[in-house]
């Protein structure tokens, strides 16, 4: 099981903590907005990660379990079948 960072638009106000918090996985655009690598944030990483996500002041920032578990259950939300053309 890997997990990604993912961002909250609406709660975002561009403070730009993150990225100085951790660059390895987010830049900032030319507005001051995260962008997030469209990576898992690797094992090593995940404490550097926790200390981005904790230091946001909007509370912006939080990590996603993606898997084969979790592919699952966003396919049971939406009411779409694991399989092709059912």
């Amino acid at each position: 099981m890997s997990e990604r960072l993912r961002v909250n638009w609406i709660a975002c106000e561009a403070h730009g903590l993150c990225a100085e918090l951790f660059p390895e996985h987010i830049a900032l655009d030319d507005w001051g907005y995260p962008v997030i690598a469209d990576r898992p944030v690797a094992p090593e990483l995940l404490d550097h990660a926790r200390r981005a996500i904790d230091a946001c002041p909007t509370l912006a920032l939080r990590l996603e379990r993606v898997g084969r578990e979790a592919a699952g259950r966003s396919r049971e939300a939406s009411g779409r079948s694991p399989r092709r053309g059912v």
